[in-house]
């Protein structure tokens, strides 16, 4: 009698639970947003705060600015199926045609093991590609993230992607295959016939110290001339206790630099276009302290060190960058975060009345995620 009753008790929780999910109403709308605002004090007198050199002592030396004004709609509209844009309504105020939109996909996801998305999206190829903007490190992408922007293989992009989670025994895995114009965002066409494919492969190694290894490698085709892109990835997160934590990101990267190559006169310019090379590596470390106070939730230290040529083969002229930052959370998942720093530019070779030349920029950023 006992065995019976307890069986009886637990059919209705399964069928109950099966009716739960049949009864699910789509689509579910999930609405969220980003304020990022920032105050700039160029602390040269002869360079603004876009690092533009004057040699008349020209230009603006500091400057209040709203950075991004994000709102993203998300709608499942099925148990697999999800449609999600993303919008910078703070892009308005430069020339909004090929901005503003950000993200405008698609995903379908058959099972853990793989998901397609279709539209515009951040293709994976790197650390970075794999968060926002709103929980960033330090001030904002590193200098390679945006240069590999430029170059189609990062940022947002408009194609198709297939990702996924497996095990290669017993070490977590997750690929990323990702087919793009590789022209940008918010195009009405391709600029050509050509395609970027790239691959993301990351791997698990140590779970203690979540240690990732990630391997990015890209081939393709613009304008009839073949291009490529790698990159190396290590990323770490070590728990001391439970108030103390190191984050650590580490990667680099070379590519062809197509656009370079491209703005080349033809009868100029080489026949193969990996005489244009760009190379870039950063380092990222980032302490974090738990403070769970009524009014401050954690407290943030970082220092990334950045490297990157944007010609290294041709027309070498290094630029090291090195921004360390102080930031304090109000709000859990920085749903609300100050921060303050100093990003120092430094060039091998100064070039007057450009962005390449040396620049110390004072900095303090206020966001709040909702």
């Amino acid at each position: 009698m006992l065995f019976c009753f307890s069986a009886h008790a637990q059919i209705p929780d399964s069928i109950q639970t099966k009716q739960e999910e049949e009864n699910v109403k789509y689509p579910q709308l999930q609405i969220k947003g980003l304020f990022q605002a920032r105050y700039l004090v160029g602390m040269n007198q002869d360079v603004d705060v876009n690092g533009l050199h004057h040699e008349d002592g020209s230009g603006t030396n500091n400057n209040f600015m709203v950075k991004y004004m994000r709102i993203q709609v998300r709608a499942k509209i099925s148990k697999r199926t999800e449609v999600v844009a993303l919008a910078n309504l703070a892009d308005f105020k430069n020339d909004p045609k090929s901005r503003v939109l950000e993200n405008a996909y698609l995903k379908y996801t058959f099972n853990p093991k793989l998901a397609l998305t279709v539209g515009q999206f951040r293709p994976w190829f790197g650390i970075e590609e794999t968060y926002p903007i709103d929980i960033i490190k330090s001030l904002d992408w590193s200098n390679q993230y945006t240069e590999f922007g430029k170059l189609g293989w990062t940022s947002f992009q408009i194609g198709l992607s297939a990702t996924g989670q497996l095990e290669l025994g017993k070490i977590p895995f997750q690929y990323a295959i990702s087919v793009v114009n590789g022209n940008g965002k918010n195009q009405v066409n391709d600029n050509d016939d050509g395609k970027q494919y790239s691959t993301r492969l990351v791997f698990g190694l140590l779970k203690k110290y979540n240690l990732n290894l990630g391997l990015n490698g890209g081939i393709g085709e613009v304008f009839g001339k073949k291009i490529y892109a790698v990159g190396v990835d290590l990323s770490s997160l070590v728990n001391f206790d439970s108030k103390w934590s190191l984050d650590m990101q580490l990667e680099g990267k070379q590519a062809t630099n197509h656009p370079l190559y491209f703005a080349v006169a033809p009868e100029l310019r080489p026949t193969n276009p990996d005489e244009y090379l760009i190379r870039g590596a950063y380092f990222l470390p980032n302490l974090r302290y738990e403070v769970n106070h009524k009014n401050l939730s954690a407290f943030e230290l970082s220092c990334r060190y950045e490297y990157i040529d944007t010609n290294f083969r041709l027309n070498s002229n290094p630029r090291q960058t090195i921004t360390p930052m102080v930031g304090l959370e109000f709000l859990k998942n920085y749903g609300a975060r100050i921060q303050l720093g100093v990003q120092f530019d430094r060039y091998k070779h100064q070039i007057a009345n450009t962005n390449q030349y040396n620049n110390n920029l004072f900095i303090v950023q206020v966001q709040s995620r909702f």
